[in-house]
C-alpha cells in the first residue's frame, strides 16, 4: 500500500494523495485502508520512511567527516529526485523508524568528531537545515540552462548596473558555463564540515 502511495505521489504530486484516490489505485474501498494506517498523516509518514530507506548509508569504515559528507550528499540527491519530500520532511511530529535510525547515525558521527554535547546538538540542526534548504532552493529554481540564460539576460536589461554592480556581475555569471556547472552544494557542505572539524580539535 505504501509503495502504491509513493508511486501515486511521484506521478501526480503530493496534492493528489488522498485515501480515496489511493484506494482507487489499489482497487479497494477507502475504508479498508484504515486497517493499515490511521489516516493521511500516518500514510505520509510511511512514504517518507520509504524515501529515507532509499538514502544509501555511508560505509561504516569511513571517518566521521567522509561519512557525514556521503550521508548529506545522498540525502540532498534524494530530495532533488523527490522535491515534494523535502517540503514535508519536517512536518511529521513523530518521524518513522528509518528516519530515526539515520538521525541516530548522524549524531553518533558528530560525537566521533570530538564535539561537545551542545555543539553536537547545533551541528545536527545546521546539517539538517542546510541539506533541506538547498534542496528546496533547487526545487524553486528549477530552470533549464536555456531558461536560466533568458531569465538572466532579461533581468540584466532592467537592472541599473551602476547601482548594483556586484549583483549584476553575479547574474552575468549565470551565463558563464564555468559558473553554471559549479557544485555549490558540495562547496557549502565542505565549509560546514571543515568548520566542525576545527571545532572538534
Amino acid at each position: 500500500m505504501l509503495r502504491a502511495a509513493l508511486k501515486l505521489v511521484d506521478a501526480r504530486g503530493l496534492e493528489e494523495l488522498s485515501m480515496r484516490k489511493l484506494a482507487g489505485e489499489l482497487g479497494v474501498e477507502a475504508m479498508s485502508l484504515y486497517n493499515h494506517v490511521k489516516g493521511k498523516d500516518d500514510l505520509l509518514g510511511g512514504i517518507l520512511d520509504l524515501v529515507a530507506a532509499e538514502i544509501e548509508p555511508p560505509d561504516e569504515g569511513l571517518d566521521w567527516k567522509s561519512a557525514l559528507r556521503a550521508r548529506s550528499t545522498a540525502r540532498y540527491e534524494a530530495f532533488v529526485r523527490r522535491p515534494w519530500a523535502a517540503r514535508i520532511w519536517m512536518s511529521k511530529s513523530v518521524p518513522g523508524s528509518v528516519h530515526i535510525a539515520q538521525a541516530d547515525g548522524v549524531l553518533r558521527r558528530l560525537r566521533e568528531a570530538g564535539l561537545s554535547p551542545l555543539d553536537v546538538y547545533r551541528a545536527y540542526h545546521v546539517l539538517d537545515g542546510y541539506v533541506l534548504g538547498y534542496a528546496l532552493q533547487h526545487q524553486e529554481f528549477a530552470y533549464t540552462a536555456k531558461e536560466l540564460k533568458k531569465l538572466a539576460r532579461d533581468f540584466l536589461r532592467e537592472l541599473p548596473r551602476e547601482e548594483y554592480p556586484d549583483f549584476a556581475l553575479h547574474v552575468e555569471q549565470h551565463l558563464d558555463r564555468a559558473f553554471a556547472t559549479h557544485r555549490s552544494f558540495e562547496f557549502g557542505l565542505d565549509m560546514i564540515l571543515d568548520g566542525l572539524d576545527r571545532l572538534g580539535e
